[in-house]
């Protein structure tokens, strides 16, 4: 299976996708269907993350050492630097030239532009965070992790017009997904991000 092609084409049935394909792969997949090997407390299929805190499994068994590295580095991006808005340490986990795609389909290029995308999400939340990795695939130079991003609307959010939008003081709780591909040397050099806009929307009341 061509994964990059899967990736740009894919849409919402990606993850599922990749997850089947590690599986079929012989690939290690930490979560539900490893619950009784891999330590996982959930015995049966996992409830809403989003609306039931699940507890991160420990990692697969059987991974090489750079899928290992590379899960771990991604579980230090997600809880560390981008939780903590971290932004001179980005470039541990993402390539200077990387291409990151959003929800929406957009994409952008290069670290600069990410970090201020990025940035700009704490303008409005500045509690904004990822509080877990529920789920976790890796295979060769590909990662794909299932987490849960948190925050509340409390500041002005910026409108791209040259006004703000009033705080709702709504907290958001959305299940994510986020796929990578790495390099040898142990950073993304492109990144699918996935959740479902609609239900931000709604959760900060803006829709």
């Amino acid at each position: 299976m061509d994964r990059r092609s899967l990736l740009t084409k894919g849409g919402a049935a990606t993850f599922g996708a990749l997850a089947l394909t590690a599986v079929t792969d012989g690939t290690a997949f930490a979560g539900t269907a490893q619950s009784q090997t891999s330590g996982h407390p959930w015995a049966g299929p996992l409830p809403d993350p989003a609306t039931t805190p699940v507890p991160d499994p420990p990692f697969p068994k059987g991974l090489t050492a750079g899928e290992r590295r590379n899960l771990r580095t991604f579980d230090e991006l997600d809880f560390d630097v981008f939780s903590h808005a971290d932004w001179d340490r980005l470039d541990e986990s993402h390539a200077r030239t990387i291409r990151v795609h959003w929800p929406d389909g957009h994409y952008t290029d290069g670290i600069d532009k990410h970090i201020a995308d990025l940035a700009a999400m704490f303008v409005w939340a500045p509690d904004t965070r990822i509080e877990s990795h529920h789920l976790r695939v890796a295979t060769g130079d590909l990662t794909a992790v299932a987490g849960v991003m948190r925050g509340t609307f409390t500041r002005p959010m910026p409108d791209g017009k040259g006004g703000t939008i009033a705080p709702t003081g709504k907290k958001y709780a959305i299940s994510m997904a986020t796929v990578g591909l790495w390099t040898p040397r142990g950073v993304m050099d492109e990144e699918f991000l996935f959740w479902d806009n609609q239900t931000f929307y709604q959760q900060i009341g803006l829709a």
